[in-house]
Protein backbone atom coordinates (compact mmCIF):
# COMPACT_ATOMS: atom_id res chain seq x y z
CA UNK A 1 0.00 0.00 0.00
CA UNK A 2 1.05 3.61 -0.56
CA UNK A 3 1.06 5.45 2.77
CA UNK A 4 1.22 9.24 2.92
CA UNK A 5 2.55 11.38 5.76
CA UNK A 6 1.78 15.05 5.04
CA UNK A 7 3.11 17.96 7.04
CA UNK A 8 0.56 19.16 9.59
CA UNK A 9 -1.06 22.47 8.67
CA UNK A 10 -3.08 23.19 11.82
CA UNK A 11 -1.83 26.38 13.45
CA UNK A 12 1.10 25.73 15.80
CA UNK A 13 0.98 21.96 15.27
CA UNK A 14 4.56 20.74 15.34
CA UNK A 15 4.02 16.98 15.59
CA UNK A 16 4.33 14.56 12.67
CA UNK A 17 2.39 11.30 12.31
CA UNK A 18 5.32 8.94 11.73
CA UNK A 19 8.90 8.64 12.95
CA UNK A 20 11.75 7.28 10.83
CA UNK A 21 11.58 4.08 12.90
CA UNK A 22 7.95 3.69 11.88
CA UNK A 23 8.80 4.33 8.24
CA UNK A 24 11.51 1.67 8.39
CA UNK A 25 9.06 -0.94 9.68
CA UNK A 26 6.52 -0.13 6.97
CA UNK A 27 9.08 -0.01 4.18
CA UNK A 28 10.57 -3.33 5.32
CA UNK A 29 7.07 -4.82 4.96
CA UNK A 30 6.98 -3.74 1.32
CA UNK A 31 4.88 -0.61 1.62
CA UNK A 32 5.68 2.71 -0.06
CA UNK A 33 5.84 5.61 2.40
CA UNK A 34 5.56 9.13 1.01
CA UNK A 35 6.67 11.85 3.42
CA UNK A 36 6.13 15.50 2.58
CA UNK A 37 9.35 17.52 2.65
CA UNK A 38 9.98 19.09 6.08
CA UNK A 39 7.07 17.19 7.63
CA UNK A 40 9.27 16.39 10.62
CA UNK A 41 10.88 19.79 11.02
CA UNK A 42 8.78 20.73 14.06
CA UNK A 43 9.90 17.54 15.77
CA UNK A 44 13.55 17.84 14.77
CA UNK A 45 13.42 15.00 12.21
CA UNK A 46 15.16 15.74 8.91
CA UNK A 47 14.27 14.70 5.37
CA UNK A 48 17.52 12.73 5.31
CA UNK A 49 16.51 10.66 8.33
CA UNK A 50 13.24 9.74 6.65
CA UNK A 51 14.98 8.92 3.37
CA UNK A 52 17.53 6.72 5.13
CA UNK A 53 14.64 4.84 6.76
CA UNK A 54 13.15 4.10 3.35
CA UNK A 55 10.70 6.95 2.75
CA UNK A 56 10.21 8.77 -0.51
CA UNK A 57 10.39 12.52 0.09
CA UNK A 58 7.88 14.50 -1.99
CA UNK A 59 7.88 18.26 -2.31
CA UNK A 60 4.21 19.11 -1.85
CA UNK A 61 1.20 18.06 0.19
CA UNK A 62 -0.80 17.77 -3.03
CA UNK A 63 1.54 15.02 -4.24
CA UNK A 64 1.16 13.09 -1.00
CA UNK A 65 -2.63 13.30 -1.03
CA UNK A 66 -2.85 12.50 -4.75
CA UNK A 67 -0.83 9.30 -4.54
CA UNK A 68 -1.48 7.83 -1.08
CA UNK A 69 -4.13 5.20 -0.44
CA UNK A 70 -3.73 5.67 3.32
CA UNK A 71 -3.08 9.09 4.87
CA UNK A 72 -1.65 9.07 8.38
CA UNK A 73 -1.91 12.39 10.25
CA UNK A 74 -1.88 13.80 13.75
CA UNK A 75 -4.76 16.29 13.63
CA UNK A 76 -7.97 16.49 11.66
CA UNK A 77 -7.83 17.75 8.06
CA UNK A 78 -7.96 21.51 7.76
CA UNK A 79 -10.21 23.31 5.22
CA UNK A 80 -7.30 23.78 2.79
CA UNK A 81 -6.88 19.99 2.77
CA UNK A 82 -10.52 19.16 2.08
CA UNK A 83 -10.22 19.45 -1.73
CA UNK A 84 -7.24 17.06 -1.70
CA UNK A 85 -9.18 14.17 -0.17
CA UNK A 86 -10.34 11.45 -2.55
CA UNK A 87 -13.33 9.09 -2.26
CA UNK A 88 -12.38 5.79 -0.58
CA UNK A 89 -9.06 7.26 0.60
CA UNK A 90 -8.35 6.05 4.14
CA UNK A 91 -7.60 8.78 6.71
CA UNK A 92 -6.17 7.72 10.06
CA UNK A 93 -5.85 10.57 12.55
CA UNK A 94 -7.43 12.39 15.49
CA UNK A 95 -10.78 13.73 14.26
CA UNK A 96 -12.84 14.75 17.33
CA UNK A 97 -15.90 15.16 15.13
CA UNK A 98 -18.12 16.17 18.06
CA UNK A 99 -16.37 19.54 18.18
CA UNK A 100 -17.03 20.46 14.54
CA UNK A 101 -20.10 20.02 12.36
CA UNK A 102 -18.17 21.63 9.50
CA UNK A 103 -15.48 18.96 9.63
CA UNK A 104 -18.10 16.21 9.84
CA UNK A 105 -19.93 17.51 6.78
CA UNK A 106 -16.67 17.88 4.84
CA UNK A 107 -15.63 14.31 5.56
CA UNK A 108 -19.09 12.95 4.70
CA UNK A 109 -19.00 14.86 1.42
CA UNK A 110 -15.48 13.67 0.65
CA UNK A 111 -16.43 9.99 0.49
CA UNK A 112 -13.29 9.12 2.48
CA UNK A 113 -12.85 6.38 5.07
CA UNK A 114 -12.27 8.18 8.37
CA UNK A 115 -10.76 6.11 11.18
CA UNK A 116 -10.36 8.15 14.36
CA UNK A 117 -7.57 7.53 16.84
CA UNK A 118 -9.71 8.71 19.75
CA UNK A 119 -12.58 6.19 19.42
CA UNK A 120 -10.42 3.06 19.24
CA UNK A 121 -11.17 1.46 22.58
CA UNK A 122 -10.00 -1.64 24.44
CA UNK A 123 -12.45 -3.97 26.22
CA UNK A 124 -11.36 -2.44 29.56
CA UNK A 125 -12.49 1.00 28.37
CA UNK A 126 -9.01 2.40 27.73
CA UNK A 127 -8.22 4.29 24.53
CA UNK A 128 -4.78 3.01 23.48
CA UNK A 129 -3.95 5.80 21.00
CA UNK A 130 -5.50 8.61 22.99
CA UNK A 131 -3.80 7.51 26.22
CA UNK A 132 -0.23 8.79 25.61
CA UNK A 133 -1.54 12.14 24.36
CA UNK A 134 -3.82 12.33 27.40
CA UNK A 135 -0.87 11.60 29.67
CA UNK A 136 1.05 14.44 28.06
CA UNK A 137 -1.90 16.86 28.10
CA UNK A 138 -2.62 16.12 31.75
CA UNK A 139 0.97 16.77 32.76
CA UNK A 140 1.16 19.90 30.64
CA UNK A 141 -2.07 21.23 32.16
CA UNK A 142 -0.34 21.86 35.47
CA UNK A 143 2.77 23.28 33.83
CA UNK A 144 0.82 25.82 31.75
CA UNK A 145 -1.59 26.47 34.60
CA UNK A 146 1.24 27.29 36.99
CA UNK A 147 2.71 29.64 34.40
CA UNK A 148 -0.65 31.35 33.80
CA UNK A 149 -1.09 31.90 37.55
CA UNK A 150 1.93 34.19 37.61
CA UNK A 151 1.09 37.86 37.91
CA UNK A 152 2.84 39.05 34.71
CA UNK A 153 0.45 36.80 32.77
CA UNK A 154 -2.67 38.05 34.54
CA UNK A 155 -2.83 35.40 37.24
CA UNK A 156 -3.36 35.72 40.98
CA UNK A 157 0.35 35.52 41.65
CA UNK A 158 0.08 32.15 43.40
CA UNK A 159 2.99 29.71 43.59
CA UNK A 160 1.41 26.26 43.61
CA UNK A 161 4.02 24.82 45.96
CA UNK A 162 3.76 27.63 48.51
CA UNK A 163 6.78 28.29 50.73
CA UNK A 164 7.43 27.78 54.46
CA UNK A 165 4.90 29.93 56.28
CA UNK A 166 2.63 30.37 53.21
CA UNK A 167 0.01 27.84 52.17
CA UNK A 168 0.32 26.10 48.79
CA UNK A 169 -2.13 26.71 45.96
CA UNK A 170 -5.32 24.76 45.41
CA UNK A 171 -5.74 22.66 42.26
CA UNK A 172 -9.10 21.16 41.32
CA UNK A 173 -9.23 18.48 38.63
CA UNK A 174 -12.61 17.50 37.17
CA UNK A 175 -12.42 14.02 35.68
CA UNK A 176 -10.35 11.12 37.02
CA UNK A 177 -9.38 9.44 33.76
CA UNK A 178 -5.93 9.45 32.19
CA UNK A 179 -5.78 13.24 31.81
CA UNK A 180 -7.08 13.90 35.30
CA UNK A 181 -4.88 11.35 37.04
CA UNK A 182 -1.76 12.70 35.34
CA UNK A 183 -2.72 16.30 36.14
CA UNK A 184 -3.34 15.41 39.79
CA UNK A 185 -0.04 13.55 40.08
CA UNK A 186 1.99 16.45 38.66
CA UNK A 187 0.12 19.03 40.75
CA UNK A 188 0.83 16.93 43.82
CA UNK A 189 4.49 16.84 42.82
CA UNK A 190 4.44 20.63 42.68
CA UNK A 191 3.31 20.56 46.31
CA UNK A 192 -0.18 21.92 45.72
CA UNK A 193 -3.32 20.90 47.57
CA UNK A 194 -5.14 18.79 44.99
CA UNK A 195 -8.75 17.74 44.73
CA UNK A 196 -9.94 15.38 41.98
CA UNK A 197 -13.65 14.95 41.21
CA UNK A 198 -15.38 12.15 39.30
CA UNK A 199 -18.67 10.24 39.27
CA UNK A 200 -17.00 6.80 39.24
CA UNK A 201 -16.42 5.77 42.84
CA UNK A 202 -14.33 2.73 41.95
CA UNK A 203 -11.93 5.00 40.08
CA UNK A 204 -11.79 7.42 43.02
CA UNK A 205 -11.06 4.52 45.40
CA UNK A 206 -8.19 3.43 43.19
CA UNK A 207 -6.72 6.93 43.00
CA UNK A 208 -7.12 7.36 46.77
CA UNK A 209 -4.81 4.38 47.21
CA UNK A 210 -2.08 5.36 44.75
CA UNK A 211 -1.97 9.15 44.96
CA UNK A 212 0.23 11.14 47.37
CA UNK A 213 -1.38 12.35 50.62
CA UNK A 214 -1.93 15.87 49.27
CA UNK A 215 -4.49 14.55 46.75
CA UNK A 216 -8.10 14.24 47.94
CA UNK A 217 -10.91 12.58 45.99
CA UNK A 218 -14.48 13.89 45.87
CA UNK A 219 -17.66 12.63 44.24
CA UNK A 220 -18.65 14.98 41.43
CA UNK A 221 -22.06 16.56 41.82
CA UNK A 222 -23.17 20.18 41.30
CA UNK A 223 -22.84 21.14 44.97
CA UNK A 224 -19.37 19.64 45.41
CA UNK A 225 -18.22 21.20 42.16
CA UNK A 226 -19.44 24.66 43.19
CA UNK A 227 -17.67 24.41 46.55
CA UNK A 228 -14.49 23.28 44.82
CA UNK A 229 -14.59 26.19 42.40
CA UNK A 230 -14.64 28.66 45.29
CA UNK A 231 -11.33 27.29 46.57
CA UNK A 232 -9.55 26.69 43.25
CA UNK A 233 -6.54 28.66 42.14
CA UNK A 234 -6.21 26.30 39.16
CA UNK A 235 -9.12 24.33 37.66
CA UNK A 236 -8.41 21.55 35.13
CA UNK A 237 -11.15 20.13 32.91
CA UNK A 238 -10.34 16.48 32.18
CA UNK A 239 -13.67 14.91 31.16
CA UNK A 240 -13.87 12.59 28.14
CA UNK A 241 -16.81 10.66 26.70
CA UNK A 242 -15.75 8.50 23.77
CA UNK A 243 -16.88 10.10 20.52
CA UNK A 244 -19.28 12.48 22.24
CA UNK A 245 -19.33 16.20 22.96
CA UNK A 246 -18.09 17.00 26.47
CA UNK A 247 -20.91 17.98 28.84
CA UNK A 248 -20.85 21.58 30.03
CA UNK A 249 -20.23 21.08 33.74
CA UNK A 250 -19.13 24.65 34.47
CA UNK A 251 -21.53 27.38 33.39
CA UNK A 252 -20.95 31.11 33.50
CA UNK A 253 -22.67 31.55 36.86
CA UNK A 254 -20.55 28.88 38.54
CA UNK A 255 -17.40 30.30 36.94
CA UNK A 256 -18.10 33.56 38.80
CA UNK A 257 -17.53 31.64 42.04
CA UNK A 258 -13.82 31.42 41.21
CA UNK A 259 -11.39 33.99 42.54
CA UNK A 260 -10.27 36.78 40.17
CA UNK A 261 -7.03 35.81 38.48
CA UNK A 262 -7.55 32.09 38.94
CA UNK A 263 -6.92 29.83 35.96
CA UNK A 264 -9.03 27.30 34.04
CA UNK A 265 -7.20 24.83 31.79
CA UNK A 266 -9.81 23.08 29.63
CA UNK A 267 -8.15 19.95 28.26
CA UNK A 268 -11.58 18.87 26.94
CA UNK A 269 -11.63 21.62 24.31
CA UNK A 270 -11.05 19.09 21.48
CA UNK A 271 -14.49 17.68 22.28
CA UNK A 272 -16.17 21.06 22.83
CA UNK A 273 -14.90 21.90 26.32
CA UNK A 274 -16.37 21.31 29.78
CA UNK A 275 -16.96 25.02 30.52
CA UNK A 276 -19.62 27.19 28.92
CA UNK A 277 -17.04 29.93 28.41
CA UNK A 278 -14.47 27.76 26.61
CA UNK A 279 -13.45 28.30 23.00
CA UNK A 280 -10.35 26.89 21.28
CA UNK A 281 -7.10 28.84 21.37
CA UNK A 282 -3.64 28.24 19.91
CA UNK A 283 -0.12 27.96 21.28
CA UNK A 284 0.58 31.39 19.82
CA UNK A 285 -2.35 32.98 21.70
CA UNK A 286 -3.16 30.43 24.38
CA UNK A 287 -5.24 32.38 26.91
CA UNK A 288 -8.13 34.78 27.24
CA UNK A 289 -10.16 36.10 30.19
CA UNK A 290 -13.83 35.47 30.95
CA UNK A 291 -15.46 36.46 34.27
CA UNK A 292 -12.01 37.43 35.61
CA UNK A 293 -10.77 33.87 35.12
CA UNK A 294 -7.86 33.13 32.78
CA UNK A 295 -8.81 30.42 30.28
CA UNK A 296 -6.18 28.20 28.65
CA UNK A 297 -7.87 26.17 25.90
CA UNK A 298 -5.27 25.12 23.35
CA UNK A 299 -6.81 22.40 21.20
CA UNK A 300 -3.54 20.56 20.53
CA UNK A 301 -1.66 20.83 23.82
CA UNK A 302 0.76 17.93 23.16
CA UNK A 303 1.96 19.75 20.04
CA UNK A 304 3.94 22.06 22.34
CA UNK A 305 6.23 19.14 23.20
CA UNK A 306 6.27 17.83 19.67
CA UNK A 307 9.24 15.50 19.89
CA UNK A 308 8.01 13.63 22.95
CA UNK A 309 4.48 13.53 21.54
CA UNK A 310 5.49 12.32 18.07
CA UNK A 311 7.49 9.38 19.38
CA UNK A 312 4.80 8.48 21.91
CA UNK A 313 2.12 8.63 19.21
CA UNK A 314 3.98 6.47 16.69
CA UNK A 315 4.60 3.86 19.38
CA UNK A 316 0.85 3.24 19.61
CA UNK A 317 -0.36 3.97 16.06
CA UNK A 318 2.15 1.84 14.15
CA UNK A 319 0.50 -1.58 14.75
CA UNK A 320 -2.81 -0.21 13.46
CA UNK A 321 -1.16 1.41 10.45
CA UNK A 322 0.51 -1.93 9.69
CA UNK A 323 -2.82 -3.77 9.89
CA UNK A 324 -4.60 -1.28 7.62
CA UNK A 325 -1.72 -1.24 5.13
CA UNK A 326 -1.48 -5.03 5.05
CA UNK A 327 -5.17 -5.81 4.62
CA UNK A 328 -6.73 -2.59 3.34
CA UNK A 329 -10.30 -1.46 3.80
CA UNK A 330 -12.62 -3.11 4.67
CA UNK A 331 -10.76 -6.34 5.51
CA UNK A 332 -8.58 -4.77 8.20
CA UNK A 333 -11.70 -3.61 10.03
CA UNK A 334 -13.50 -6.92 9.61
CA UNK A 335 -10.54 -8.58 11.35
CA UNK A 336 -10.16 -6.02 14.15
CA UNK A 337 -12.87 -4.94 16.56
CA UNK A 338 -10.63 -2.08 17.72
CA UNK A 339 -10.37 -0.63 14.20
CA UNK A 340 -14.12 -1.04 13.75
CA UNK A 341 -14.62 1.13 16.82
CA UNK A 342 -12.36 3.71 15.17
CA UNK A 343 -14.51 4.01 12.04
CA UNK A 344 -16.48 7.27 12.27
CA UNK A 345 -17.31 8.08 8.64
CA UNK A 346 -17.19 5.73 5.65
CA UNK A 347 -17.93 6.68 2.04
CA UNK A 348 -20.50 9.31 2.94
CA UNK A 349 -22.06 7.39 5.84
CA UNK A 350 -21.78 8.31 9.51
CA UNK A 351 -20.91 5.18 11.50
CA UNK A 352 -20.51 6.75 14.94
CA UNK A 353 -23.92 7.01 16.57
CA UNK A 354 -23.27 10.01 18.89
CA UNK A 355 -22.09 12.09 15.91
CA UNK A 356 -25.05 11.07 13.75
CA UNK A 357 -27.42 12.06 16.55
CA UNK A 358 -25.59 15.30 17.34
CA UNK A 359 -25.57 16.62 13.77
CA UNK A 360 -28.72 14.99 12.39
CA UNK A 361 -27.24 12.36 10.06
CA UNK A 362 -28.66 8.93 9.42
CA UNK A 363 -26.69 6.43 11.49
CA UNK A 364 -25.14 3.48 9.64
CA UNK A 365 -23.81 0.64 11.82
CA UNK A 366 -20.17 -0.15 11.08
CA UNK A 367 -21.04 -3.69 10.01
CA UNK A 368 -23.35 -2.32 7.31
CA UNK A 369 -20.68 0.10 6.11
CA UNK A 370 -18.26 -2.79 5.66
Amino acid sequence: MIIGVPKEVKEDEYRVAMTPAGVEVLAHSGHTVLVEAEAGSGTGITNEEYAQAGATIVESAAEVWAQAELIVKVKEPMPQEYPLIRPQQILFTFFHFAASETLTQAMVNSGAICIAYETIQLPNGMHPILTPMSEIAGRLAIQVGAWSLMRPFGGRGVLLSGVPGVLPGNVVVVGAGVVGANAARIAAGFGANVKILDIHLDRLRYLEEIMPPNVDTLYSNPENLRESLRDADLLVGAVYLSGERTPKLVNRDSLRLMKPGSVLVDVCVDQGGFAETTHPTSHRNPTYVEENVIHYAVANMPGAVARTSTYALTNVTLPYVQAIARKGFPDALRDSELLRLGLNVAAGKVTLQPIAKLFGYDYTPVEDAL
